[in-house]
């Protein structure tokens, strides 16, 4: 938005999505706001496109203890599952040659890199992500991986992962 790009933001969760307004509001942003199951979803395809997919949200440990409490293996899984068929339903929304950055807040490998494995199985390729990004945080395959132990000075991050990925 920003940049002049149009955005548009898609999330089945009106809490959420009410919250993204009020930040938009506070960034002086402006971005297309729709209420909506993303694997359902239909538009016309899109340049890009963003999934800061549902996650067990494992990276934030350091400011929210409680998840440790909060997820199950089980959990982990559903969400693994979840996170391909968004995946595999953005596959539908982008133009071709069109990038997916896919993003998790997780540190299980089930998550991100797991869900990568499978999109790479099924007909996406990766390509390395920005050299913008501090080279601590790449992975060997060109993914990006950050842990709470990173940067302790300033109280360390929480843990992410996110790949650039096209499809083949």
């Amino acid at each position: 938005a920003a940049a002049g790009a149009h955005v548009t933001a898609v999330d089945k969760s009106e809490a959420r999505l009410k919250r993204l307004r009020e930040n938009l509001a506070r960034t002086k942003l402006e971005a297309e706001v729709i209420c909506a199951d993303a694997l359902q979803f239909k538009a016309e395809p899109f340049d890009a496109i963003l999934l800061d997919a549902p996650c067990s949200s494992t990276g934030t440990l350091r400011r929210h203890p409680d998840v440790a409490w909060l997820r199950r293996p089980t959990d982990v899984r559903a969400l693994a599952e979840l996170q391909s068929q968004l995946v595999a339903a953005a596959a539908k929304l982008l133009k071709p040659g069109a990038p997916l950055i896919y993003a998790v807040c997780s540190l299980e490998p089930e998550e991100g890199p797991g869900v990568v494995a499978e999109a790479l199985k099924n007909g996406w390729r990766r390509e390395p992500l920005s050299d913008a990004i501090p080279a601590e945080f790449i992975t060997p395959e060109g993914d990006m991986r950050t842990h709470p132990g990173f940067w302790p000075e300033i109280g360390g991050l929480d843990g992410f992962y996110a790949a650039r990925l096209l499809r083949s």
